[in-house]
């Protein structure tokens, strides 16, 4: 089998940046030449075996890295942009995206930037009503997409805060709860807990110190909602300062991320990295079994599965979605090289919409990419009690999955025959950058074909795809 090369010059690029040092230095260090060295940052030659061991001895770095997901995600998010109809004439050739997210991935991530930012301003422009005469009405990217990019892009794996969570978890007693071990702790800072049968999920006022919880929210929820009150009171110092290294571009973006970077806190604390990778496969990654040892919902530990990319100990690359019944994504992050839309909906053919059909069971699903690639998914509702005859019931669909050569480590792929051809159910990201032809489900024509009509007949489609 040949061996894969490594093009990795924004990486050597970034590290040499890190460390402060000239082309000249980097490459003494590394053992290589300076033209060498250059040819390397600029992706004229591949990183060579010696560079890679000079990388790992003389700076401890992990040379997993230099394969990150980051290209595969930035020429993703570039394809489904370029799809925009803002965008006229031929689009890049793939291997132009391949080339800018490798060699140039700033200027990529300004590209997307300042089509978000388009589009925030097309969106606004379309209700002149709500946008006329209000004094924020320029032009800045959502701060929620701001938020949902910046996790997007650390691989959903935030190392300070994971391990700030692991230590806590560690200094839980024999037998204690975290959610007795999060009171516990709360209580050294002043704050009492507190139930109630009514109010919001959690509540807390900073001058009686209370934190009350509903009691209409399930126990994992409640544990929750502990350790994310936690982790603002305790880690206040880590939250600020990985928020720094962000620089998000509001206030309000800046907000959203120090609830996030809390939330992930918490998942953290409930399925500690080690014992909860450990168990994951044990299991062969069986989400009600861990459910039921570490106290999580199933919601949890799905999109815990998908942050497991600590580089030292990484467990299964997953993607996690959650979706609404709208086909509307809340919710998405994806260590493969599957990327999901980031605007509308997933691909109708996949079975995460079939989840809300069949409330309680597991959907298992053989899935092939126009690429080629190849994946089992895992659907599933999640479907939540308002807690109450007159609460609305939240409704939604989750979907897990990895690529098909890591199905043997999974329970729900067994007794699934994944070599045969015909089993792959065909899915993809966008109908706009989706190059199948016969689609049944296609809601627009691809944007990097060209169309024909025939008034005398009609196939699947009131089109034909060259």
């Amino acid at each position: 089998m040949a061996v894969q090369k490594i093009y990795a010059g924004a990486k050597l690029r970034e590290l040499r940046g890190r460390l402060a040092l000239t082309q000249k230095l980097f490459a003494e260090k590394l053992g290589v030449s300076l033209p060498y060295l250059n040819q390397m940052e600029n992706n004229n030659r591949p990183v060579s075996t010696s560079v890679v061991l000079g990388l790992a001895q003389e700076f401890g770095f992990d040379v997993t890295e230099l394969q990150s997901g980051d290209e595969a995600r930035l020429v993703g998010d570039m394809r489904e942009a370029l799809a925009d109809p803002v965008f006229a004439g031929d689009s890049p050739a793939l291997a132009d995206l391949r080339l800018a997210a490798a060699n140039a991935p700033t200027l990529a991530r300004a590209f997307l930037d300042l089509h978000a930012a388009y589009r925030q301003t097309h969106e606004r422009l379309a209700s002149l009503d709500e946008a006329l005469g209000r004094e924020d009405a320029r032009l800045q990217p959502s701060p929620w997409e701001e938020v949902r990019d910046f996790f997007h892009y650390c691989d959903n794996y935030i190392d300070a805060v994971d391990r700030a969570a692991e230590r806590f978890a560690g200094t839980c007693a024999a037998g204690e709860t975290k959610a007795a071990a999060a009171i516990r702790v709360l209580g050294t800072h002043g704050i009492s807990v507190g139930f109630t049968p009514s109010g919001p999920l959690r509540r807390f006022d900073p001058a009686t110190k209370v934190l009350t919880l509903s009691t209409g929210a399930a126990e994992a929820t409640q544990t929750f909602q502990l350790l994310l009150q936690l982790a603002l009171v305790t880690q206040e110092p880590l939250l600020e300062a990985t928020l720094d290294l962000a620089r998000f571009g509001s206030v309000e973006a800046r907000s959203i991320a120090k609830v996030g970077l809390a939330n992930y806190f918490a998942g953290a604390a409930l399925m500690p990295y080690g014992a909860f990778l450990a168990a994951a496969q044990e299991t062969r990654h069986d989400l009600e079994l861990l459910c039921t040892r570490f106290g999580a919902s199933l919601e949890q530990v799905a999109h815990r599965l998908s942050t497991l990319q600590r580089p030292t100990a990484k467990g299964i690359p997953f993607f996690f979605v959650r979706v609404d019944q709208a086909g509307t994504i809340t919710k998405r992050h994806s260590a493969t090289t599957l990327q999901f839309a980031r605007y509308g909906g997933a691909c109708p053919l996949w079975n995460v919409h079939a989840a809300f059909e069949t409330p309680g069971q597991f959907l298992r699903q053989l899935a092939e990419t126009p690429d080629g690639a190849r994946y089992f998914c895992l659907a599933r509702d999640v479907s939540r009690s308002g807690g109450s005859y007159h609460a609305p019931m939240r409704r939604y669909a989750i979907g897990l999955g990895c690529e098909i050569r890591h199905a043997d480590a999974l329970v729900y792929a067994d007794h699934m025959d994944i070599a045969a051809t015909n089993a792959y159910a065909p899915i993809g990201i966008s109908c706009r950058i989706c190059e199948r032809k016969q689609c049944h489900q296609r809601s627009v024509p691809p944007i990097e074909r060209r169309l024909r009509v025939d008034p005398d007949m009609r196939g699947v489609l009131p089109y034909q795809v060259d």
